[in-house]
């Protein structure tokens, strides 16, 4: 699955407003790092973050687990709110 993809699904099943929602890949200068960035409402913001940033960590962590996987590669991901 597509790392942008996987991020997109996972954020998906959190936020409320999903017509909002936003996931985007965005290039980087070194090819073995890639940049994510998650937009959302500010509604949803704290639930994406979640408690003490547990769900955002937890959605960095499997994000990057499946890049081990495939294709080895560093996974930023950022969040900001729309």
């Amino acid at each position: 699955m597509d790392l942008v993809k996987l991020t997109e699904e996972l954020v998906m099943a959190v936020v409320t407003d999903k017509d909002i929602a936003q996931v985007r890949e965005f290039p980087t200068e070194d090819e073995k790092v890639i940049q994510i960035e998650v937009l959302v409402s500010n509604d949803d913001m704290p639930k994406v973050i979640g408690k003490n940033g547990k769900v955002i960590n937890s959605i960095r962590t499997l994000v990057q687990a499946s890049s081990y996987i495939k294709e080895n590669k560093i996974v930023k991901i950022n969040i900001d709110s729309i």
